[in-house]
């Protein structure tokens, strides 16, 4: 291989980009990773749930993750790509080109935010969407759920479950009669309008400002609409839900993995799709290296064989 080409190209540097990446190092293929450095969880203090590392910081799991795939060769760059073409070649935002036999998309989503007033500046501490992530830390202490979408009264009766003081702000998805009494069922308060600022105090979360009415509350819960980053996938001829378990996608040798093709997925989920991608691509690989193998050796070929029986 010349020095801008390799066995994979890994678009994206988070920890499905990252642990797929860890995988094809130890299978001894060449890897690079390409990443912008934007983790949809840059703004969050700790990352919960991902077990041995439980309570770090984001930033220090790809600072570990990184080092580790420096032990087994792999490169990472921190660039862009702009442009991946069918063969495959990837251009990068500094004008470089490298070529790849395979290639692996984990290039995440972004939360786009409702327009209101301190919940840019809150999110990712104060204001975020998932309770299995955040909920343990604002246990017990008075939480409210953003009414954007039918489904935020099911976000509602989920972070229930870690404060007996939880506040659905209708917002603009106003619960109807049934999802109301559901609410009310568990002690869920329902707060009619539409919200107009969040207050913050101190570099802190305090209040839920709904026309002239402050509700003082810590932490808010909003169930966001997430934007894939699958410009490149699309470019290449993928079609949104065509992938299997394994992260194959209907565009030949093309894999993704992480938040790009599931936006629920937590970091440990996240990785662990990056793992299973990079086994199922390293198969691919396999596969082909002993087709080609064959191809060279010429000894068990059809033409070969019909070769050999004429000239017995």
């Amino acid at each position: 291989m010349t020095e801008n080409s390799y066995d994979v190209v890994v678009v994206g540097g988070g920890a499905a980009g990252l642990s797929a990446a860890l995988m094809l190092g130890r299978a001894r293929r060449r890897v690079v990773v390409v990443d912008g450095g934007a983790p949809r969880n840059a703004p969050a203090s700790h990352m919960h749930g991902f077990l041995s590392r439980d309570g770090l910081p984001p930033s220090e799991l790809l600072k570990i993750g990184r080092e580790e795939l420096a032990g087994y060769g792999v490169e990472v760059l921190e660039d862009q790509v702009h442009g991946l073409e069918p063969g495959f070649t990837a251009r990068l935002a500094s004008g470089r080109e490298l070529t790849a036999r395979r290639v692996l998309v984990a290039t995440g989503v972004h939360d786009d935010l409702p327009d209101i007033p301190g919940l840019r500046e809150s999110w990712g501490t104060d204001a975020v969407t998932c309770p299995y992530c955040h909920g343990y830390e604002v246990r017990d202490q008075p939480l409210g759920v953003l009414g954007t979408e039918p489904a935020s009264v099911e976000h509602a009766l989920l972070v229930r479950q870690w404060s007996p003081d939880v506040v659905y702000f209708a917002h603009t998805a106003p619960p109807s009669e049934e999802d109301r009494e559901r609410l009310d069922a568990r002690g869920v308060r329902v707060v009619d309008g539409t919200v107009t600022a969040l207050r913050r105090e101190g570099g802190h979360l305090t209040g839920i400002e709904v026309g002239a009415r402050i509700v003082a509350r810590v932490a808010l819960f909003v169930r966001t609409r997430t934007v894939a980053h699958d410009e490149l996938l699309r470019g290449l001829g993928f079609e949104e839900g065509a992938v299997d378990p394994s992260g194959k996608t209907n565009v030949p040798g093309v894999w993704a993995a992480g938040n790009v093709i599931d936006a629920r997925a937590t970091v440990i989920i996240a990785a662990a799709q990056g793992a299973a991608a990079a086994g199922a691509l390293n198969h691919d690989l396999v596969t082909e290296d002993v087709r080609r193998a064959v191809d060279a050796f010429g000894g068990f070929t059809p033409e070969a064989e019909r070769a050999a029986a004429a000239a017995r």
